[in-house]
Order: structure tokens, then sequence, then C-alpha cells
């Protein structure tokens, strides 16, 4: 049976008020996803410049594999992913909280970017912070994911996305459980799942170790 890791009593006052300011962010995103879906000009992004404080994740530092991922022209990704996964991955919208596909996903797998196949998260790193969106205490590996400040909604958040397909994933905070103390809050709509079955023959044996808990 999987052991699932729960966030120590003392984060979750603090976790409590970031929820609400979420929410905010939430309804406002899924404000501008509407107007996307049916037909309104969507409000220009905010721009985003690098976050040098970024919390640093205590992550797999050896390279597993040297294959490359490329990013789908526009043209194929409108094609591959659904309205919701395009406006998260590509305008950095927000998928509602605990409507989503992964958020109490327990299988043991390996997370990967929707838009590229780009390796992300192992669910050996997932745990559950009570937010309602996956969450993971660092990604698989150094590299696979790059911070960015995000001021966007009158806050200051740390914005996390795929190193290759420069995919929106979602936020990364200070106040999840040991051993890095970091919750990579994630949409599941920037994500694929693929099962520890599957692994090998999606072409990620390499990633076997790290969701089997020997890596």
């Amino acid at each position: 049976m999987r052991i699932v890791k729960r966030v120590p009593a003392r984060a979750l006052a603090r976790r409590a008020l970031l929820v609400l300011a979420a929410a905010l962010a939430v309804a406002l995103s899924l404000t501008s996803l509407d107007a996307v879906l049916l037909g309104a000009p969507r409000a220009t992004a905010e721009p985003r410049t690098t976050q040098p404080s970024a919390p640093r994740a205590t992550s797999r530092s050896k390279p597993m594999t040297e294959r490359t991922y490329v990013k789908p022209a526009d043209a194929e990704l409108r094609k591959k992913l659904t309205p919701l996964q395009y406006e998260v991955t590509q305008h950095d919208a927000t998928e509602p909280p605990f409507r989503n596909a992964f958020h109490d996903n327990h299988e043991a797998g390996l997370y990967v970017d929707v838009v590229t196949g780009e390796p992300l998260f192992s669910s050996t790193d997932k745990f559950e912070s009570g937010t309602g969106w996956p969450s993971f205490t660092r990604p698989i590996e150094e590299g696979r994911v790059v911070t960015k400040e995000d001021r966007a909604y009158g806050m200051r958040r740390v914005e996390v996305r795929s190193k290759a397909g420069s995919s929106h994933l979602g936020h990364v905070f200070d106040d999840g459980p040991a051993p890095t103390r970091l919750r990579y809050c994630i949409n599941s709509a920037s994500l694929r799942f693929i099962h520890r079955d599957d692994i090998e023959a999606a072409g990620h044996a390499a990633y076997l170790d790290q969701v089997e808990g020997r890596g």
C-alpha cells in the first residue's frame, strides 16, 4: 500500500492564507479563460522577470537522460491540447482547485510536460497539501523546471515553468514538508501522467528508480 505523505500541522495556518490569496488569482484566471473560450479578447499577461531569490529545491543533480524535448508549433498545440491545457500552459491560466485530474492521484508514476513530454515530477515526491492542486517537494531532477518572479494580481510569487517547452506549470512556495520544505503547486492541466507500468514503453526507463523510490 502506498503511504501518503501529509503536511505538518504548523504549516496549515500559513497555507490557509496562501490558499485564500490563490483563490483570487484562480477567480480572475478563470474569468479570463471563460472569455477566451467564449471568443472574447484576452487581457495581455504582465511581463515576467527572472527571480534570483527563488526557493531552491534539493533535486537529483545527475541527469537521467540526454534525450531532448521540442515544443511543437502553436498550430499543432491548438490541435493537441484541450482549451484548458492550452490556456494554462501557454497563457498562464489557473485551473480550479480539487476539480482537476491529479490532485488526488496516488498511483506510482511519472509526471511529464503535457506540451513536450519532458519529465518533470515523480510520484515519490508528491504529497497531500490540502490545496486542491497536485503538490511536489521537488522536480525529478535539476534543470527540468525554471522559476520566474510573478507579480500578477497584486501578489509576489515564484512561477514555475518547464525548461524545454516553457509551459506554465504553477508556483513554488516555501511551506512544504521535509526534506526540501518546498511545495511545488502545479496545475494538472500542465501535466501528463505515465503509470509506473508504462514508463519503459514510453521511453522513460531511466526514471524507474526515481518512481520506485530507489533514486
